[in-house]
């Protein structure tokens, strides 16, 4: 799978409307097998059960009977987490995601799709090229989410024919230096080709010392800016293991990105600049479609908080009222602000950063976001209070 199919799928999920049966999240990490996946939920299932007042009891297992359907069937060798999203009744819905990375075992009942797990995973994997270089081959590798989705320079006939017609043995040996340029050359144009339509950020090369260091010498500026690794590969090497190498690298790389832009939110709160912190406040930038970036840490744990369904209006770190005090009716329920950051940073096309062990958005109340411009308002706004 891809960025921009998951992306299609995220956005089925977020503008998914609610309805009076809940929607189940399934994940699976596959790592160890289904059946070890399996009863990782097991318990977990068994608590929703015992939880669910009757209606919503019978509701659930229509929807959970379609995931154990699903599960019995099995999946791909390769995949290595499963995303399942499923609903009963009426209006009945049903989702299956499949990914050649891990996501956690976890399951939920909750009256919207739950897309943290896919926006982590999203920002965690992304989407980078790999060129694989060995005296005997070379491939422009695009990987999406640990996947590899295209193999550039292997599917262009007209190298290939450089290669048969102008590059024959006793010509390459005896004109090794110049032609290994050449084709440096070649590859890197290849490489900028694919990395500009795909709008890539990150560029990673493997393979043989002599022929990467080439590689390296031959890249301009602007892609040797977007270099985060070279990775070691002979030609014996399975394409799928030099790719996980470089996934390692591509990891880290994100990782620090997720740190430089906790120290750009940081920067911007101490100025009074183009950034809040906190849920309240960071709710109200997404509902006013203000945000630029959101940045959320791993360990970020949501306040308790409410939203009301007739007027949209959302409260953090306050009780559950049987009224809405905006507009008068019943129809309040429990909000899980993370879900809600998340979704709301997904149906607004802004960025979304998730960041691992950061003491320093810890003490920003684990979220924030930086801002493209401010509200006129924004200095008088309770930040406990978002309105649609």
């Amino acid at each position: 799978m891809n960025i921009q199919t998951l992306e299609k799928h995220l956005l089925t999920l977020v503008t998914l409307g609610e309805a009076d049966a809940p929607v189940v999240s399934c994940y699976l990490n596959l790592e160890a097998g289904l059946d070890a996946a399996r009863q990782a939920i097991d318990e977990r299932v068994r608590l929703l059960r015992k939880s669910l007042p009757q209606p919503q009891r019978e509701l659930f297992e229509q929807a959970f009977t379609q995931i154990h359907t699903r599960l019995a069937a099995g999946f791909l060798e390769e995949s290595l987490g499963v995303a399942v999203f499923s609903r009963g009744g009426a209006q009945e819905f049903f989702l299956d995601l499949e990914f050649r990375v891990p996501l956690p075992s976890w399951i939920s009942v909750n009256s919207t799709p739950n897309i943290y797990h896919l926006v982590e995973l999203k920002d965690t994997y992304d989407r980078y090229v790999v060129v694989i270089a060995n005296d005997h081959n070379t491939r422009v590798l695009e990987v999406h989410l640990g996947t590899i989705t295209d193999a550039m320079l292997a599917e262009r006939p007209e190298l290939q024919d450089r290669v048969g017609r102008g590059w024959s043995r006793d010509h390459y040996q005896s004109n090794r230096r110049e032609h290994d340029h050449q084709f440096a050359n070649e590859v890197v144009r290849i490489a900028g080709e694919v990395m500009a339509t795909g709008k890539y950020r990150h560029l990673v090369l493997a393979g043989t010392p002599r022929m990467t260091a080439l590689l390296r010498q031959a890249l301009p500026k602007q892609l040797e800016s977007k270099l985060i690794d070279v990775v070691p590969a002979s030609d014996k090497d399975r394409t799928r293991d030099v790719v996980a190498a470089t996934l390692a690298s591509f990891i880290e790389e994100e990782q620090q990105e997720s740190l430089a832009a906790v120290e750009m939110l940081e920067r911007e709160i101490r100025r009074h600049g183009l950034a809040v912190a906190g849920a309240g406040a960071s709710l109200q930038a997404l509902k006013n479609h203000q945000v630029d970036l959101l940045v959320m840490a791993t360990e970020y744990v949501p306040e308790p908080a409410w939203t009301c369904a007739e007027c949209d209006v959302a409260a953090v770190q306050q009780g559950l009222p049987a009224i809405c005090p905006s507009c008068g009716s019943s129809k309040t329920r429990r909000l899980d602000v993370k879900e809600e950051l998340a979704r709301l940073a997904e149906l607004g096309g802004c960025g979304i950063e998730i960041v691992h062990d950061s003491e320093i958005l810890m003490q920003m109340g684990g979220v924030g976001c930086l801002l493209r411009f401010l509200t006129s308002d924004a200095v008088g706004l309770h930040p406990a209070v978002a309105r649609g």
